[in-house]
């Protein structure tokens, strides 16, 4: 993969598809000419059963859109379906590679894999150079005076906020160093064909920032039936938006909008300090609980067909836009935990195969917080009323009627498990497992 006989820096995008204010490749840029570089990765890839996924065609576009600024600015950006081991090794082997720069990863994933390349770039006496860009604060930086991680929000949040400064939200002009990129002729970009996906019919929310929503969110956040919140998870997600310049904006207008931020950026911590979460509850003694994983039960969840109608509607919403509102989505998680007992590790594979804004750390977090056995969970005895909930966020019943139609006629199914027998059911069975790991 001959690129130049010339020596170059790689910038190696990842979840930071933009230009603009982007860490890495601004401290690339600076260094040397520069060939930014965007791998799809196979295994990735191959995991995701539905080949019209919104996500890989948003990742598709944003890449398509880099190319064409870097090329009006006489660069461009290799695009690379494979094995991303083996195409850094291809890379570096068939050219004067000085260094290659990329911004952090958190997840279990990410890390396996930088490291392997950490390995071979050591072994050519190639430089792997790694930038903090997706959270304000990582690793070390937010911690106990005892140098231990938080597993609790608040503290969190409040040592968080206490160590904000205008430098940890400075602006990488990364946009203002194009000058420096590799010149180098057309180069490949595989069509979303070629990779084995189309396009989908989810639309994707704009990644600008709505002022409006967010000064106001606080008081529209939990209301489904509006639009009141900001719809950016995907973005930041995918780093399509500068985290940075995001805080900038909540720090100033609203403090709940920068709650939830923080909220984001607690959970990736989380998933660096304890990666075993991603598949074990936090709390260990929770993984006793006796789930009955009715298989029928999970079925009529996931196509929004169990008679409680906050929940159906919020199930459609999802199936039908890849998108739920924050509220109904605890809704739902504790439905099916607690009213369903079904683990919680099912309804988290089923968000992360339909959500737009699946991010792997807040997915995680905010299932075992639904289920009780989270690092900063609800207690398990708190069973969310779909009933009372839907009376106090959709009292008139907009956003239900919205999304299940036939709610008021004989087509709509009665509950498929009495909520009070429910309530009673989960409080005892999580009783039952959390006294037997006493």
């Amino acid at each position: 993969m001959k690129i130049s006989d010339k020596p170059f820096n790689i910038c190696w995008f990842r979840r930071d598809l933009r230009i603009e204010d982007n860490h890495a490749l601004f401290e690339s840029l600076n260094d040397g000419p520069t060939l930014p570089l965007f791998i799809f990765d196979q295994k990735i890839l191959f995991a995701l059963e539905d080949k019209s996924d919104a996500r890989v065609q948003l990742i598709h576009d944003c890449i398509s859109s880099i190319k064409a600024e870097l090329e009006k600015n006489g660069g461009s950006i290799l695009v690379v379906y494979g094995n991303p081991l083996d195409v850094i090794g291809k890379l570096i082997s068939d050219n004067k590679v000085e260094a290659i720069y990329t911004n952090r990863d958190y997840e279990p994933y990410a890390r396996a894999r930088d490291t392997e390349v950490y390995n071979l770039l050591e072994s050519k006496n190639i430089p792997f150079r790694t930038f903090k860009d997706h959270v304000i604060f990582e690793k070390k930086e937010v911690v106990k005076d005892d140098s231990k991680p938080y597993s609790v929000f608040t503290p969190y949040s409040r040592k968080w906020k206490s160590r904000l400064t205008d430098a940890d939200l400075e602006h990488f002009p990364s946009e203002k160093k194009l000058k420096s990129l590799l010149s180098v002729n057309s180069l490949p970009f595989p069509r979303l064909d070629e990779i084995g996906f189309s396009r989908s019919r989810f639309e994707i929310p704009t990644s600008k920032p709505n002022l409006q929503i967010i000064s106001g969110y606080s008081a529209t956040r939990d209301f489904p039936a509006l639009h009141g919140t900001s719809r950016l998870g995907v973005h930041l997600r995918f780093g399509t938006i500068s985290i940075r310049s995001l805080v900038k904006k909540a720090h100033t207008i609203s403090p709940k909008f920068l709650d939830e931020l923080i909220w984001r950026e607690f959970y990736q911590m989380i998933i660096f300090f304890f990666p075993q979460t991603v598949n074990k509850s936090f709390h260990e003694k929770y993984d006793r609980i006796a789930w009955e994983n009715d298989p029928k039960k999970f079925e009529k969840w996931c196509s929004g067909k169990t008679g409680y109608p906050i929940v159906d509607a919020g199930m459609r919403e999802l199936n039908e836009t890849g998108y739920m509102h924050n509220r109904v989505r605890m809704v739902v998680a504790s439905f099916l935990t607690k009213h369903l007992l079904i683990d919680w590790r099912w309804g988290e594979k089923y968000f992360a195969s339909k959500l737009l804004d699946f991010e792997l750390a807040s997915n995680v977090g905010g299932w075992q917080w639904a289920a009780g056995c989270g690092c900063d969970a609800a207690p398990y005895f708190r069973v969310f009323n779909p009933t009372l909930q839907q009376e106090k966020f959709d009292p008139k019943m907009i956003y239900i009627k919205r999304w299940v139609p036939e709610i008021s006629t004989n087509n709509y199914p009665k509950p498929i498990v009495e909520h009070t027998f429910a309530r009673n059911r989960a409080i005892a069975t999580y009783k039952s497992a959390l006294q037997g790991a006493t």
